[in-house]
């Protein structure tokens, strides 16, 4: 797997970031049986940044926690197969691992959030990868259904990694 963390924000977190996220991807590719390595790019930045991207890409004139750019198109949630027929829009030519999208965390929201909920920086950013890496894998929760399934799975993450509230 290669993942790439780009901080672009002054504001720093009090843990090992990229280490979180080795494990937060890991963790979120065993859970959904992942046959392939892949491809990550996770981006820090703050309020104003992620406020900047959710008005561009989702129209939305406001800031958010976490946006998630999936580039691999499922028939459903983690299906992989038949993704192979589609090499040149989804696996990186050099290295061929499978490119699965980007994730943008906001770290102001990490701090707001985490005081909010009442658990720990760790805690809240561990959770929007592994929510953001559930988008990457297909998984969405615009209907109840889909919300349930997205919670359960975003737990079982945490729970497996030992990153409970």
């Amino acid at each position: 797997m290669t993942f790439y963390v780009e901080n672009e924000c002054e504001k720093e977190l009090p843990f090992h970031v990229e280490e979180v996220v080795e494990k937060v991807i890991n963790q979120a590719l065993d859970s959904e049986d992942c046959p392939y390595e892949v491809m990550v790019s996770v981006t820090l930045t703050d309020n104003e940044g992620i406020h900047q991207l959710n008005k561009e890409f989702r129209d939305i004139d406001r800031p958010t926690d976490v946006l998630s750019f999936p580039n691999v198109d499922y028939e459903a949630p983690a299906d992989f197969s038949g993704i192979e027929d589609y090499v040149e829009d989804y696996f990186d030519p050099e290295t061929g691992e499978l490119c699965l999208g980007d994730i943008v965390v906001s770290v102001d929201k990490v701090y707001e959030q985490a005081e909010s909920y009442g658990h720990a920086p760790l805690r809240e950013f561990a959770f929007l990868v592994a929510h953001s890496m559930l988008h990457l894998l297909g998984y969405d929760h615009m209907e109840e259904e889909e919300a349930k399934v997205m919670e359960r799975k975003q737990e079982e993450i945490l729970t497996v990694l030992g990153i409970t509230r």
